[in-house]
Protein backbone atom coordinates (compact mmCIF):
# COMPACT_ATOMS: atom_id res chain seq x y z
CA UNK A 1 0.00 0.00 0.00
CA UNK A 2 1.41 3.54 -1.34
CA UNK A 3 1.95 6.25 1.59
CA UNK A 4 -0.60 8.47 -0.55
CA UNK A 5 -2.87 5.83 -1.49
CA UNK A 6 -5.75 7.25 0.27
CA UNK A 7 -5.01 10.65 -1.94
CA UNK A 8 -7.07 8.53 -4.96
CA UNK A 9 -10.29 10.07 -3.85
CA UNK A 10 -8.73 13.36 -3.47
CA UNK A 11 -11.75 16.15 -5.45
CA UNK A 12 -9.95 17.54 -8.31
CA UNK A 13 -9.91 16.99 -12.08
CA UNK A 14 -6.53 15.33 -12.20
CA UNK A 15 -7.07 12.98 -8.99
CA UNK A 16 -5.24 10.89 -7.47
CA UNK A 17 -1.53 11.53 -7.81
CA UNK A 18 -0.85 14.19 -10.05
CA UNK A 19 -3.66 15.98 -7.70
CA UNK A 20 -0.82 15.69 -4.96
CA UNK A 21 2.03 16.36 -6.91
CA UNK A 22 0.50 19.15 -8.65
CA UNK A 23 -2.12 20.87 -5.85
CA UNK A 24 -1.79 19.62 -2.59
CA UNK A 25 2.18 19.39 -1.91
CA UNK A 26 2.78 22.88 -3.51
CA UNK A 27 -0.52 24.55 -1.19
CA UNK A 28 1.08 22.50 1.58
CA UNK A 29 4.46 23.67 1.23
CA UNK A 30 3.45 26.78 0.99
CA UNK A 31 0.93 26.94 4.17
CA UNK A 32 3.43 25.70 6.17
CA UNK A 33 6.12 27.95 5.08
CA UNK A 34 3.83 30.77 5.80
CA UNK A 35 2.38 30.07 8.79
CA UNK A 36 6.09 29.05 10.55
CA UNK A 37 8.05 31.05 8.82
CA UNK A 38 6.78 34.77 9.10
CA UNK A 39 6.00 34.33 13.09
CA UNK A 40 9.50 35.20 13.40
CA UNK A 41 9.40 38.89 12.30
CA UNK A 42 5.49 39.48 13.61
CA UNK A 43 6.63 38.10 16.78
CA UNK A 44 9.89 39.50 17.23
CA UNK A 45 8.68 43.47 16.34
CA UNK A 46 5.12 42.46 18.53
CA UNK A 47 7.22 41.96 21.31
CA UNK A 48 9.86 44.54 20.93
CA UNK A 49 7.88 47.30 20.47
CA UNK A 50 4.03 46.27 22.32
CA UNK A 51 2.60 47.78 19.48
CA UNK A 52 0.26 45.97 17.25
CA UNK A 53 0.25 48.02 13.93
CA UNK A 54 4.48 47.65 13.88
CA UNK A 55 3.52 43.98 14.14
CA UNK A 56 0.96 43.88 11.53
CA UNK A 57 3.26 45.98 8.93
CA UNK A 58 6.13 43.53 9.80
CA UNK A 59 3.24 40.78 9.38
CA UNK A 60 2.13 41.88 5.68
CA UNK A 61 5.60 42.57 4.32
CA UNK A 62 6.80 39.26 5.25
CA UNK A 63 3.99 37.14 3.96
CA UNK A 64 4.08 39.13 0.45
CA UNK A 65 7.74 38.79 0.55
CA UNK A 66 7.64 35.16 1.86
CA UNK A 67 4.62 34.55 -0.75
CA UNK A 68 6.53 35.91 -3.42
CA UNK A 69 9.92 34.32 -2.86
CA UNK A 70 8.07 30.50 -2.48
CA UNK A 71 6.15 31.27 -5.58
CA UNK A 72 9.29 32.07 -7.53
CA UNK A 73 11.47 28.91 -5.73
CA UNK A 74 8.85 26.38 -6.70
CA UNK A 75 8.01 27.78 -10.17
CA UNK A 76 11.62 27.85 -11.13
CA UNK A 77 12.70 24.64 -8.95
CA UNK A 78 11.65 22.39 -11.85
CA UNK A 79 9.73 22.12 -15.45
CA UNK A 80 7.73 19.05 -14.33
CA UNK A 81 8.59 17.37 -17.35
CA UNK A 82 11.02 15.34 -15.70
CA UNK A 83 9.28 14.73 -12.25
CA UNK A 84 5.74 14.83 -13.48
CA UNK A 85 4.67 18.01 -10.99
CA UNK A 86 2.91 19.42 -13.48
CA UNK A 87 2.97 23.22 -14.74
CA UNK A 88 5.76 25.50 -12.79
CA UNK A 89 3.42 28.52 -13.26
CA UNK A 90 0.88 26.44 -11.55
CA UNK A 91 2.84 25.31 -9.04
CA UNK A 92 4.37 28.53 -8.07
CA UNK A 93 1.08 30.27 -8.09
CA UNK A 94 -0.09 27.96 -5.78
CA UNK A 95 3.18 27.91 -3.36
CA UNK A 96 3.34 31.84 -3.38
CA UNK A 97 -0.49 32.16 -2.92
CA UNK A 98 -0.09 29.16 -0.25
CA UNK A 99 2.46 31.04 1.36
CA UNK A 100 1.03 34.46 1.44
CA UNK A 101 -2.11 33.25 3.19
CA UNK A 102 -0.02 31.31 6.06
CA UNK A 103 1.54 34.21 6.54
CA UNK A 104 -0.92 36.74 6.48
CA UNK A 105 -3.98 34.93 8.48
CA UNK A 106 -2.05 35.29 12.11
CA UNK A 107 -0.77 38.64 10.97
CA UNK A 108 -5.03 39.77 10.32
CA UNK A 109 -5.16 39.99 14.32
CA UNK A 110 -2.59 42.72 14.87
CA UNK A 111 -5.20 45.63 13.40
CA UNK A 112 -6.82 45.16 16.40
CA UNK A 113 -5.17 48.78 18.34
CA UNK A 114 -5.05 46.72 21.31
CA UNK A 115 -1.82 44.80 22.19
CA UNK A 116 -2.97 41.63 24.65
CA UNK A 117 -6.44 40.97 22.14
CA UNK A 118 -3.97 41.44 19.56
CA UNK A 119 -1.67 38.59 20.26
CA UNK A 120 -4.43 36.36 22.11
CA UNK A 121 -6.51 36.49 18.67
CA UNK A 122 -3.26 35.74 16.43
CA UNK A 123 -1.96 32.82 18.67
CA UNK A 124 -5.53 31.24 18.76
CA UNK A 125 -5.54 32.13 14.68
CA UNK A 126 -1.88 29.96 14.85
CA UNK A 127 -3.26 27.46 16.96
CA UNK A 128 -6.18 26.57 13.80
CA UNK A 129 -3.16 27.25 11.39
CA UNK A 130 -1.48 23.82 12.89
CA UNK A 131 -4.25 22.28 13.06
CA UNK A 132 -5.35 22.84 9.62
CA UNK A 133 -1.99 21.96 8.64
CA UNK A 134 -1.99 18.66 10.33
CA UNK A 135 -5.50 17.54 8.90
CA UNK A 136 -3.98 18.19 5.68
CA UNK A 137 -0.85 15.95 6.02
CA UNK A 138 -3.30 13.69 7.90
CA UNK A 139 -6.05 13.87 4.72
CA UNK A 140 -4.09 13.60 2.02
CA UNK A 141 -0.62 12.07 3.25
CA UNK A 142 -1.39 9.45 5.28
CA UNK A 143 0.13 11.08 8.07
CA UNK A 144 -0.61 10.83 11.70
CA UNK A 145 -2.82 13.28 12.45
CA UNK A 146 -1.54 13.72 16.70
CA UNK A 147 2.12 13.12 15.15
CA UNK A 148 1.69 15.78 12.45
CA UNK A 149 0.29 18.26 14.77
CA UNK A 150 3.20 17.85 16.95
CA UNK A 151 5.79 17.68 14.68
CA UNK A 152 3.98 21.24 13.45
CA UNK A 153 3.53 22.82 16.62
CA UNK A 154 7.17 22.17 17.56
CA UNK A 155 8.81 23.70 14.81
CA UNK A 156 6.73 26.80 15.47
CA UNK A 157 7.11 26.81 19.37
CA UNK A 158 10.84 27.08 18.30
CA UNK A 159 10.42 30.14 15.93
CA UNK A 160 7.94 31.60 18.37
CA UNK A 161 10.56 31.38 21.01
CA UNK A 162 12.84 32.40 19.30
CA UNK A 163 11.88 36.03 18.07
CA UNK A 164 10.17 36.39 20.75
CA UNK A 165 13.27 35.86 23.19
CA UNK A 166 14.93 38.33 20.03
CA UNK A 167 12.00 40.45 20.74
CA UNK A 168 12.33 40.85 24.42
CA UNK A 169 16.24 41.99 24.38
CA UNK A 170 15.35 45.52 23.22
Amino acid sequence: MSAIAPAATAPGPAGGRSFLLERVQPALSGLMDGSLSTLAPIFAVAFATHQPRYAFLAGLATAIGAGVSMAFSEGLSDTGDLTGRGSPYRRGAITGGGTFAGGILHTLPFLLPAYRAALLLALAVIGFELLTLAWIRWRFFSTGFVRSFISITLGGAIIAAVSAALGALS
